[in-house]
C-alpha cells in the first residue's frame, strides 16, 4: 500500500456519505454536467483563499492571478472580481483575460517566445509586456512606433538566486526567462530614452515551495535586487512583481505553507526597503496556491478487474485530463495525489487498489496501490487538488478521448 496526499480541508460528506463540493453532492454534479469525467471548481473556496491571502499579506501588496494555472472562462470571470490583476503567458491567454472583465491596464504578459502579433495585441490593448530580452525590447519598440502608441513595458529580471526548495526554479544561472540582472539597468535606460512607459520589474525565482522561511528569504533578496537595479538606473520602478512561490501540499508528508509567516516577513522587508522603492507598488503573482484546492476531478469506474492478485479500478478519465496527478508533469518520483471514493467519503479504507485511466498506456495511473473503501463499477472517484494544471495542462486529445467537462459552483 502506498499513501496518498492530504485531502484539502473544507471537504465533507452528506448524511449518505456522498462527497459535497460547494454544498452539492458529487453525483448530482455529474448528473447536472451530463457525464464524467468532470472538473468541479468551488467558488466559495476561491473566495476564502483570496481572503486568506489578503489577511496574511501587507495591505500595500497587490494580488495577481497567474492564469496559466487555470484559464477556465467562468473561473477567470470570477477571479477578475477578487484579484488586482492577471498575468498571462500567451496571446490566447491575453484574449481570455480581456474577455473576463479584467481591465487591460491590470494585465501583464510574460513569456520568452512572444510573437510579433502577440506584442502588437498587448501594446494595442494597453496591457504591460514583461520583456524577456533586449531583442524582444527592440521588437516591442519598433511595433509600438509603427502603431503610434506608447508601450507599457516592464523588464523581467533573471536574478542570480533561486527559490530554495521550489518545485520549479525560474531564476539563477542561465535561463530562457528574463534579462540577466547585470544587463537590466542599461536596457531600462534605453526604454526610458525611447519614451516607453516603463512599468518596473518582474522577478520570479521559483514556484511550488512549502517552506515559508525560504519564500521570505527569496522575497527579501528580490526587494534588495529591485533597489540595487533602481539605484543603478536612477529611477523608481512603478511596480515590483515579486513572483509567487507559494505551493500546495500534494503528497504524503507535505504541509501547507504558512502564509501568515510569509506575510509577516514581507511586511518587515518592505518596512526597511531602500528609499528609492518608497513609492513603488508591489505585487505577488500566484496561480496554484489560489485555485488548486478548489478543484475536484470526478471520474467514474467503468471496470473492476484483478490481475496477478492486484485489483484495478479502471475509470473513464485519466492522464489526458490529469497529467500531473498521473506523475507525468514535472515529478521525478511518482507519488499519489489526494484521492477518495466520492460516495463513501470519509469511510475507512477496506482494500488496496490501483486507480487507472482508460488510455492504452501504463503511464495512465491516477492512484498507485492506494487504500480506499470498497467500490465498484458506476461509482465516482474523486481526485483532489484538481483546480490547477489539470484540464488545460493535459493532452486532452490523446487517443481521441477529448476534453473533460468543467463547471464552477
Amino acid at each position: 500500500m502506498k499513501p496518498h496526499g492530504p485531502i484539502p480541508p473544507g471537504f465533507r460528506a452528506d448524511p449518505d456519505g456522498m462527497l459535497l463540493i460547494g454544498g452539492d453532492r458529487a453525483d448530482a454534479l455529474a448528473d447536472m454536467a451530463g457525464d464524467t469525467p468532470l472538473f468541479v471548481y468551488d467558488s466559495a473556496m476561491l473566495t476564502t483563499r483570496v481572503a486568506e491571502w489578503r489577511a496574511a499579506m501587507p495591505t500595500e501588496v497587490q494580488l495577481h492571478y497567474a492564469m496559466k494555472a487555470n484559464p477556465y472562462p467562468p473561473l477567470l470571470a470570477f477571479m477578475a472580481q477578487l484579484v488586482d490583476g492577471f498575468d498571462v503567458a500567451s496571446g490566447g491567454e491575453l484574449k481570455a483575460a480581456l474577455a473576463s472583465g479584467m481591465p487591460a491596464g491590470d494585465i501583464s504578459f510574460a513569456g520568452p517566445g512572444k510573437r510579433d502579433r502577440e506584442l502588437e495585441a498587448t501594446i494595442t490593448a494597453g496591457s504591460t509586456l514583461n520583456l524577456e530580452s533586449a531583442g524582444e525590447a527592440d521588437r516591442a519598440l519598433s511595433i509600438a512606433g509603427h502603431l503610434g502608441l506608447t508601450p507599457s513595458l516592464a523588464v523581467r529580471v533573471n536574478p542570480d538566486f533561486d527559490l530554495k526548495g521550489s518545485g520549479m526554479k525560474m531564476g539563477g544561472g542561465a535561463k530562457p526567462f528574463g534579462v540577466d540582472a547585470a544587463d537590466v539597468p542599461s536596457l531600462v535606460r534605453r526604454l526610458l530614452d525611447a519614451g516607453a512607459d516603463w512599468q518596473g520589474f518582474h522577478i520570479f525565482a521559483g514556484s511550488q515551495a512549502l517552506d515559508a522561511a525560504a519564500i521570505a528569504e527569496t522575497q527579501a533578496q528580490t526587494v534588495a535586487l529591485a533597489a540595487q537595479l533602481a539605484n543603478k538606473i536612477g529611477a523608481t520602478p512603478p511596480l515590483v512583481n515579486l513572483g509567487g512561490g507559494m505551493g500546495v501540499p500534494y503528497f504524503p508528508g507535505d504541509k501547507p505553507v504558512d502564509a501568515a509567516a510569509v506575510g509577516n516577513a514581507l511586511a518587515a522587508t518592505l518596512a526597511t526597503r531602500d528609499p528609492i522603492l518608497a513609492d513603488s507598488r508591489f505585487a505577488m503573482e500566484l496561480g496554484r496556491w489560489l485555485v488548486a484546492e478548489a478543484g475536484v476531478y470526478l471520474t467514474r469506474i467503468v471496470n473492476r478487474k484483478t490481475s496477478h492478485g492486484e485489483t484495478f479500478l479502471v475509470t473513464d478519465g485519466g492522464l489526458h485530463h490529469q497529467l500531473a496527478a498521473s506523475g507525468n508533469f514535472g515529478t521525478v518520483i511518482r507519488r499519489n495525489y489526494p484521492i477518495a471514493v466520492a460516495g463513501r467519503f470519509g469511510v475507512d479504507a477496506e482494500e488496496t487498489v490501483s486507480v487507472v485511466g482508460c488510455l492504452c498506456t501504463p503511464l495512465d495511473r491516477l492512484g498507485d496501490q492506494v487504500a480506499l473503501p470498497r467500490s465498484d463499477v458506476g461509482e465516482l472517484i474523486a481526485l483532489f487538488l484538481a483546480g490547477a494544471y489539470g484540464a488545460s495542462a493535459s493532452p486532452a486529445t490523446f487517443l481521441g478521448q477529448g476534453a473533460a467537462r468543467e463547471i464552477l459552483v
